[in-house]
């Protein structure tokens, strides 16, 4: 019989309290990201937004949601307002805050309809901390791929760059670590809520889920030698309004390329946007990437606009001198809605001509795949926000690549929390296939990344400077890489999909238990 005691349904705590724990639990939250980076709150983050759902109306967790998601998500990407203003921020902030919110709805639902089918310790324990954390997953997907490309900025998973759970990532992928994370955190609330702590049985789900997250390593790739990457941050006027002469940015790389151009290198990277002119229709940037290449013996991994046709591109093209370059090409698979495109222009510029007047350029996304064969040796790519994508990634990694590279452009988020943030994604990605990651930049931060995510090398922020670094290759694919899209599947439609048959099921009992009272 399901439990119809007032105690399932009742709030844990006050809707005035469960608000002013959202403020703190989002800004708690904030704070396991970079640059502070203290991982161990983002249990505590959580903890605060779950308790304030539990017995909640759905009404009452909008309210709540709305709070934590504001709490967290204008903090958080505080860093747009660097060169943009206050208006992409609220409109950015907003609509994940929005999101959020709605999505704080179903985990209330959970907290309310599954103790009244379960009620028993199995239930409490494991199902209910199952469906939490599926649902908290689904919404981190739903977030991070609609509305356009979505905005996977915030994941729960990407807050354990640097600590000792990260490695569960090449097992389930970041969203596996997302839902372990937080059914650990749930399980937890929930065994203090039973109040049986001397009974341990109540302590093993949690605790099993625990030292799984610790005590499991990386799964191992297969080391196959080495790589030796030379890589520039050009320190150049490379921010949409840095002012800046013709071929500024590309003078920036040249110069920052000379410590290390007669040092021996099998590839030369270069930076997103590294050239601020297009060398597939002007001959003079052609032919100086044809003599750098010659110089030093190697291939060059460029980014420039590009444009085909009537169509303009975030292009990375691999260039050999000799050769009828661009050897290979790589098209940016998404473009940033607001940054590099604008969708729905005509609705927008109703609201805020003036700041959508200022993006020209309108990028096409990509078809071409994120990877290149340079002379034998798999590379996998991503272009800036192309890392946020676990598809871009985990396609490179099939491909063939042996190691990444990650070229961006942070000028116009210079002095933020925003390229350590990005950083984060890259060291994540880097566990998450086994593989080395060259995250290159213009003005910083740039590192060489181990498959372990420990950094190999790297140069300061805001500097202009090279690297030469012997990267290690690896082959194999990770579990992360093989199921990772069946792992999204299963928590993100799986949990909803449960969550309806929970809902229908409360249904059902009711109105038996109605029709049983009135015989």
């Amino acid at each position: 019989m399901p439990d119809s005691s007032p105690a399932a349904a009742r709030p844990l705590i006050p809707l005035w309290l469960a608000l002013i724990g959202a403020i703190v639990g989002g800004a708690v939250l904030d704070a396991a990201f970079p640059d502070i980076g203290w991982w161990p709150l983002a249990f505590v983050g959580v903890a605060f937004a779950l308790v304030g759902l539990i017995g909640r109306s759905s009404w009452g967790a909008l309210a709540v949601g709305a709070v934590f998601g504001a709490s967290f998500y204008f903090i958080h990407i505080s860093w747009i307002t660097r060169y943009l203003g206050p208006i992409p921020w609220f409109g950015l902030a907003g609509i994940e805050t929005l999101f959020f919110a709605v999505g704080s709805i179903p985990i209330a639902l959970a907290y309310r309809w599954v103790p009244r089918l379960l009620p028993g310790m199995a239930g409490r324990l494991v199902a209910l901390p199952a469906l939490v954390a599926g649902l908290w997953t689904a919404r981190e997907l739903f977030m991070g791929s609609w509305p356009y490309t979505g905005f996977p900025w915030g994941r729960i998973g990407m807050s354990q760059s640097e600590s000792p759970l990260a490695h569960i990532a090449s097992w389930t992928g970041v969203a596996g670590l997302t839902f372990l994370m937080v059914f650990v955190t749930s399980a937890g609330i929930e065994w203090l809520r039973l109040g049986r702590l001397r009974d341990i049985r109540t302590a093993v789900p949690a605790a099993v889920v625990a030292v799984v997250l610790v005590a499991v390593p990386a799964f191992p790739t297969t080391d196959a030698g080495t790589y030796r990457i030379g890589s520039v941050q050009g320190d150049g006027p490379a921010g949409y309004f840095d002012s800046r002469e013709a071929y500024g940015v590309l003078r920036s790389q040249l110069e920052a390329t000379q410590p290390i151009i007669d040092e021996p290198m099998d590839l030369l990277v270069w930076p997103e946007g590294g050239i601020d002119a297009d060398p597939l229709s002007n001959a003079s940037v052609a032919d100086t990437l044809d003599r750098l290449s010659e110089r030093i013996g190697a291939p060059l991994l460029v980014n420039a606009a590009t444009e085909r046709g009537d169509d303009i591109y975030n292009t990375s093209m691999l260039w050999r001198a000799g050769a009828d370059n661009p050897v290979a090409i790589h098209d940016k698979s998404r473009p940033v809605p607001m940054g590099e495109y604008v969708p729905d222009r005509w609705f927008f510029e109703l609201i805020v001509p003036d700041l959508i007047g200022l993006i020209q350029r309108e990028y096409t996304p990509g078809t071409n795949p994120p990877f290149m064969d340079v002379s034998g040796v798999g590379v996998g790519l991503a272009i800036c926000f192309d890392v946020l994508y676990d598809d871009v990634i985990w396609s490179g990694a099939r491909d063939g690549a042996q190691v990444y590279v990650f070229q961006t452009n942070n000028a116009d988020f210079r002095d933020t929390d925003e390229n350590l943030q990005q950083l984060a994604f890259a060291r994540m990605r880097a566990i998450e296939t086994g593989r080395a990651v060259v995250n290159i930049s213009t003005v910083g931060t740039s590192q060489v990344i181990a498959p372990d995510g420990t950094e190999i090398d790297g140069l300061p922020a805001a500097e202009a400077g090279a690297m030469i670094t012997d990267v290690p290759l690896r082959t194999g694919l990770t579990p992360a890489v093989i199921i990772g899209g069946a792992v999204q599947v299963v928590l993100g439609w799986g949990s909803i999909l449960a969550l309806v048959v929970c809902g229908v099921a409360v249904v059902i009992a009711r109105r038996r238990s109605t029709g049983a009272s009135r015989t």
